[in-house]
């Protein structure tokens, strides 16, 4: 760890935090970070060690980077990846000030005066200049091409809701770190989990001594790198040249036609998982390094939802009696998928029982048979820290009842958590979950001894920090945490630096991403802008319905712990719920029991997502190509083609930069926007 390090580390942040709208919203490419393996970063690691590095050192071996340098600036660099997209700042500045714009186009709204439930300092004030702050924001204050001045955006009108929001989201990310360097020992030394992506970034890095990657050497890692390097390059160009080339090379198949042969299946959503079939190269690179039962489970996972889907759409099970609409309704895929994170959670906790006693006891100051090292220990009490200052804060300045507030808080940390052991068990860089933390509150409790208020509130703080979990930052730091230890940089440093890190990413994300929405406007019509109502619209919703109970005047009114006396569950969703669990509990009793049991549990968080159905394909391909290898080839064939699929995904990400590079060449040419080019989920 050196100074030079750090500073291009900073200085990665800052490119990150800043040069991502403009290349999502200003350009409308591809996410520039899109999900915890973003192409953006992970390939232009691969361009640097291929061309730059060995540049480098052979001007001067003082100026190449060391491996420990190296992966310094790669930590710190993924960790203000969870700002700038979709985990933050895609919505953030948005649902601070457009509810003030759709308060005068959504009916209902003033009848309602659901408005007046927002806290105070929630959102921007608009009330001294709303032609220059509201207006501004959504038509931009540029005129004709010109770039507006820095002073022109209305940065004082921002202060107070930005000083609102970033103890929230500082304190919750904190806490989040911490608790990533606990569970790290457990993880890594105790469980054995693979950490597939950490794999792939250690081959490629430099050896000890300087010397570039013997992967690089590999004929196959170039033979694997070229095929999709070569696929995504030529349909690049067919993009943009559609009259001189003969046409796309197809990466899958298209199978919806198939649907017709079944009904049921058809019922589930059969047609949308069928017309999924498209092949991401790295995904079925990186099923070759994980279990079969692994990687096979997460392929049929998505078939198996959709079959019990149709099944259950046929015979009208389920199918009323939910409230509310994605993502904070009360609705069967939600209730599912929170009820198998929460038993997930629940085998997480039991399988490290001994190693988490050990360690929080120790953090509080008693005494332990086992020793603890200092920065687990020291992780712990952030932890804890971290977390009393969330409740305390969002009870006092965001008027959430404080058993909410814990009950909220911890919710969502326990949901990254699983997403973080998912991403370091089998790889899957691409995690969208169903339902919120808030949801199952309002599951539990019922929308009477909640309030309004107090929906709207978790629905609020739901859209800042569990909207879009793609990028989510707890699943980039175990990855991050893993990959500093092989390469001997200390754990408590590197969360540190991951914390600074956050800390300027932010600082720079937020201003920035501010600039160009006043200079350049909105899209209103856009999913991210349409997003801010959603909270009001639904809460609006549960204001309707308990007027028509009459229970609207009272709803609420407890406080405390004597909210809980009031509570409704709702039967149905509570039994979905427990059912998604019950089938994570068996399925990991099975597995533990049956060393020959053929399906991991991991199924059952995704099979009926979208992130699940995306990648299902692709995992079947991989558990195809390893099972084939393993049975003709056995295990040292399986060993000397690794090589092959480092290189299949090291050619993806090179793949990737080849379209980021030429949009942004052509737009600052032309001033045009480029042609648009996806090569993974959008």
């Amino acid at each position: 760890m050196t100074i030079r390090s750090i500073i291009l580390g900073l200085l990665g942040v800052a490119f990150v935090c800043s040069y991502t709208y403009f290349n999502d919203h200003v350009m409308r490419q591809t996410f520039f970070v899109g999900n915890n393996m973003p192409i953006s970063v992970y390939g232009l690691l691969v361009v640097f060690l291929l061309f730059i590095y060995p540049l480098f050192r052979k001007i001067s071996r003082r100026l190449a980077l060391s491996r420990r340098e190296i992966v310094v600036i790669l930590v710190m660099t993924l960790a203000s990846c969870a700002i700038p997209g979709s985990n933050l700042l895609r919505l953030f500045t948005q649902t601070l000030i457009l509810p003030h714009r759709f308060e005068r186009t959504e009916p209902g709204w003033e009848k309602q005066k659901v408005m007046d439930l927002t806290p105070p300092g929630m959102l921007v004030d608009v009330s001294g200049d709303e032609e220059r702050v509201l207006n501004g924001f959504v038509r931009g204050l540029s005129i004709a091409n010109e770039s507006i001045p820095v002073r022109a955006v209305p940065w004082k009108a921002w202060a107070r809701p930005v000083a609102f929001w970033l103890p929230i989201i500082l304190s919750l990310w904190l806490a989040m770190v911490a608790l990533s360097v606990v569970v790290h020992r457990q993880w890594v030394a105790h469980e054995h989990l693979p950490y597939p992506i950490v794999t792939f970034t250690e081959s490629l890095l430099p050896e000890e001594d300087g010397r570039r990657s013997p992967i690089f050497g590999n004929k196959l890692f170039w033979l694997g790198a070229l095929l999709p390097f070569a696929i995504h390059t030529y349909n690049y160009l067919v993009v943009w040249f559609p009259d001189q080339t003969l046409g796309k090379i197809p990466v899958g198949v298209d199978f919806r036609s198939l649907v017709e042969l079944f009904p049921t299946f058809k019922k589930g959503g059969g047609e949308a998982l069928l017309g999924y079939w498209q092949l991401y190269f790295s995904v079925m690179a990186i099923a070759y390094f994980l279990p079969k039962d692994v990687s096979l489970s997460l392929g049929i996972g998505p078939f198996f939802w959709t079959l019990v889907a149709g099944v259950l759409t046929s015979y009208g099970i389920a199918s009323t009696g939910w409230q509310g609409s994605w993502p904070f309704g009360i609705q069967r895929e939600g209730m599912v998928v929170m009820g198998s994170y929460f038993a997930m959670l629940l085998v997480i906790l039991y399988t490290g029982r001994q190693y988490y006693r050990t360690v929080f006891a120790r953090a509080l100051g008693l005494r332990t048979k086992d020793p603890v090292e200092p920065a687990l220990a020291w992780g712990a009490r952030v932890f804890l820290a971290a977390v009393a200052l969330f409740v305390a804060y969002t009870a006092i300045v965001a008027r959430l009842d404080w058993p909410l507030a814990l009950l909220f808080g911890l919710g969502i940390i326990g949901v990254y958590l699983v997403m973080s052991r998912m991403i370091a068990e089998t790889g899957l860089f691409f995690i969208v979950t169903y339902g919120t933390p808030a949801t199952i509150l309002w599951a539990l409790l019922g929308a009477r001894a909640l309030g309004p208020q107090m929906l709207l509130i978790m629905f609020m703080l739901s859209v800042i920090l569990f909207y879009d979990t793609r990028e989510a930052l707890m699943p980039y730091i175990v990855n991050s945490l893993k990959l500093s230890e092989d390469c001997k940089v200390r754990i408590g440093r590197a969360a540190g630096l991951m914390v600074l890190a956050v800390v300027v990413g932010l600082a720079v994300g937020i201003p920035v991403t501010l600039y160009f929405q006043y200079n350049r406007g909105l899209d209103v019509a856009a999913w991210q802008n349409q997003q801010p109502k959603v909270p009001y619209n639904e809460v609006i919703g549960v204001m309707q319905r308990l007027e028509a109970q009459g229970q609207l005047e009272e709803a609420g009114t407890l406080t405390g712990l004597k909210r809980f006396a009031w509570a409704g569950p709702n039967k149905l969703a509570l039994t979905t719920f427990g059912a998604g669990a019950a089938l994570v509990l068996v399925f990991s009793a099975l597995r533990l029991r049956f060393a020959g049991w053929p399906l991991h549990p991991v199924m059952f968080l995704v099979w009926s997502t979208y992130s699940g159905q995306c990648f299902a394909q692709s995992f079947i391909v991989g558990w195809l190509i390893k099972s084939s290898v393993m049975k003709y080839g056995g295990a040292s064939i399986y060993q000397k083609l690794k090589p092959v699929m480092f290189g299949v995904i090291a050619g993806e990400m090179l793949g990737g930069m080849v379209p980021m590079v030429v949009s942004l060449v052509y737009y600052l040419v032309t001033g045009d926007q480029p042609k648009q080019f996806l090569i993974m989920p959008g």
